[in-house]
């Protein structure tokens, strides 16, 4: 994801205009916006109807409630899943829930028809002493259902300053309760790693969370010191990783590439672009496999995707999830934010992974196929990619 500032379409102008600045009528608004008012049918049609709303529905609701839902309306409309309006509140939520250092309950989650699939417990966390497991499904948030919402509206309603309290609501195998949590700082441990033995090979695991800011530190010292201990080739492990900075996918698939191309990003109000690898790899040329499975997407199918297409890894696990666009965070006047769909990547053969948005992606196709059987306790995944990088299975 990029952030930037960029110049707010027209009717989120006038919409705000209206709210923000102006008074109940055209006349009243400030100069510059008068034009607005005066511009266009659909601008003047929005403001009007807003307007109309306010002064005549039978109960009183403020002007900046309804500008956050005409907003939100227009956004749903674009029928994109991944673009996103965020109320000032939720945005300021949205910015702390950035940092791998927090304040919430320890989960990471995943979306639910429901509301939000846990996918991890932290030790030591809130949720972990509410006696959370990965698998639950929290569906509401002190009361308020979590059904509909997208993954970071919902994740924005959990967190909150450390020290406050939060009810969740938790089905566990179809049994509901509502435990009460009181928000924490939170670290949220971006990297693992390990030392395996396969096919006579010290075989290092290295395991990513997700692409946050600094990440490619972490990776760095863990490939770093993995080599230190004598590892001969190694496992990226990306599965359950949703993704986050583009630039930061650079970066760590720059451990991985001596040169050439990594992403290519092209947008209708964005200039293309073309990130290459930044020429000091950590492991250039050592027997590579990178696990993934449906919940690899995004920056994880940039790194994945440039990796396979250079020839530099095998990839092993299930097809991903097939994210081929990023998103732009546009900040508006109210405090709030858009979190918009702004344009597309493309791998180094020029794939796009699919999707715009609006469909399923393509996603990547793994060269060879491992899926965990949930009947057993045995991570079937890790073990063909261990067999893969130790040099005794293969794609033939």
């Amino acid at each position: 994801m990029r952030r930037a500032l960029v110049l707010i379409p027209l009717l989120f102008a006038a919409l705000l205009g209206g709210v923000w600045l102006g008074g109940r009528h055209a006349t009243g608004l400030p100069q510059p916006l008068k034009g607005l008012a005066g511009g266009d049918a659909p601008d003047r049609v929005v403001l009007e109807a807003i307007d109309r709303v306010h002064r005549t529905y039978y109960r009183a609701i403020p002007r900046a409630t309804l500008a956050d839902d005409a907003i939100a309306g227009v956004v749903a409309k674009l029928g994109d899943r991944f673009s996103n309006y965020f109320t000032p509140a939720e945005y300021r939520r949205f910015q702390d829930s950035q940092a791998s250092l927090f304040t919430g309950v320890g989960v990471t989650v995943s979306r639910d028809p429901l509301g939000l699939r846990v996918e991890r417990v932290f030790d030591g966390s809130p949720a972990k002493r509410a006696r959370v497991v990965a698998g639950d499904r929290f569906v509401a948030v002190n009361g308020h259902s979590l059904k509909g919402l997208n993954e970071q509206q919902s994740t924005a309603r959990i967190k909150g300053p450390a020290g406050s309290d939060v009810r969740i609501t938790v089905d566990h195998r179809g049994r509901r309760r509502s435990p009460r949590m009181t928000r924490a700082r939170v670290t949220v441990p971006v990297v693992a790693s390990l030392m395996r033995q396969a096919c006579g090979r010290r075989v290092g695991v290295v395991a990513l969370d997700q692409f946050s800011s600094g990440a490619h530190a972490e990776v760095y010292a863990a490939l770093r010191g993995l080599k230190a201990k004598g590892a001969e080739a190694f496992v990226f492990d990306l599965r359950e990783n949703g993704g986050g900075l583009v630039t930061e996918a650079q970066l760590i698939a720059s451990a991985f590439l001596r040169d050439g191309k990594i992403v290519t990003t092209r947008g209708r109000d964005v200039p293309a672009k073309t990130l290459d690898a930044t020429g000091d790899p950590i492991v250039p040329s050592a027997p590579l496999a990178v696990l993934v499975d449906r919940n690899t997407a995004s920056a994880s199918e940039i790194v994945t995707g440039a990796l396979q297409d250079r020839h530099r890894a095998t990839v092993v696990g299930t097809r991903t999830f097939g994210k081929g666009v990023f998103q732009e965070v546009v900040e508006l006047s109210n405090g709030g934010a858009l979190d918009i769909t702004a344009g597309q990547y493309f791998t180094p053969s020029g794939r796009n992974l699919g999707g715009r948005g609006v469909h399923t992606g393509a996603g990547i196709v793994p060269d060879i196929a491992a899926r965990d059987n949930p009947k057993t306790v045995g991570d079937e995944g890790l073990t063909t990619a261990l067999r893969v990088a130790g040099g005794c299975a293969s794609g033939a």
